[in-house]
């Protein structure tokens, strides 16, 4: 590996130890064995580097995901969206501190136009994949999807106790688009 994978390796490690906010240049230096000009080098900033780790660290964990479930030739789209969702959820306490980075980061986007727009850049890709994965090549199923998922996410980190299991979601889901086809507004 050169210096910027070492970076980039390291940053993971500091983020699955110590989240997004609490990890420091000085961390991530510790950890590959760089310089400290070599982040600036590679990345700009510390937040540049450790934003690419976190999505990184994210988009493996969803693409692991998806490589586990049933082939989308099953013909039961419904049982393969139900363990993605349960998979999905499994991964939120598994691999918490990676998302939890994921949602600091989404914060210091918010000060940030350079990592806001790799964010959003990312986010786009994630409709566009789950669309493929999941919703049949339609976008709107990748945004309705990505949306879900960046709400459930919030549910599980703040109250996991209380959060909605995959089953929840699934039923709402059918929930939703029977009232949407019988041409009913959803009970408020």
């Amino acid at each position: 590996m050169g210096t910027r994978e070492d970076l980039l390796a390291a940053a993971k490690h500091c983020l699955a130890e110590r989240g997004y906010a609490r990890t420091t240049v000085r961390d991530i230096v510790a950890a590959s064995g760089a310089n400290l000009a070599a982040i600036n080098y590679h990345f700009g900033t510390r937040d540049r580097l450790l934003n690419q780790a976190m999505l990184e660290a994210t988009a493996a964990a969803v693409s692991h995901i998806l490589d586990s479930l049933p082939a989308a030739d099953s013909g039961d789209a419904s049982a393969r969206l139900n363990t993605f969702w349960q998979r999905l959820i499994d991964s939120f306490t598994g691999d918490r501190v990676i998302w939890a980075a994921n949602v600091e980061s989404m914060a210091q986007a918010m000060h940030s136009p350079t990592l806001r727009a790799e964010i959003g850049a990312a986010q786009e890709q994630a409709r566009a994949g789950l669309s493929a994965d999941l919703g049949g090549g339609d976008p709107a199923v990748g945004a309705v999807l990505q949306t879900l998922i960046a709400g459930l996410l919030v549910q599980y980190l703040i109250d996991p106790e209380h959060a909605p299991a995959a089953e929840d979601l699934a039923a709402g889901l059918r929930g939703l688009a029977d009232r949407s086809a019988a041409g009913q507004r959803p009970r408020t």
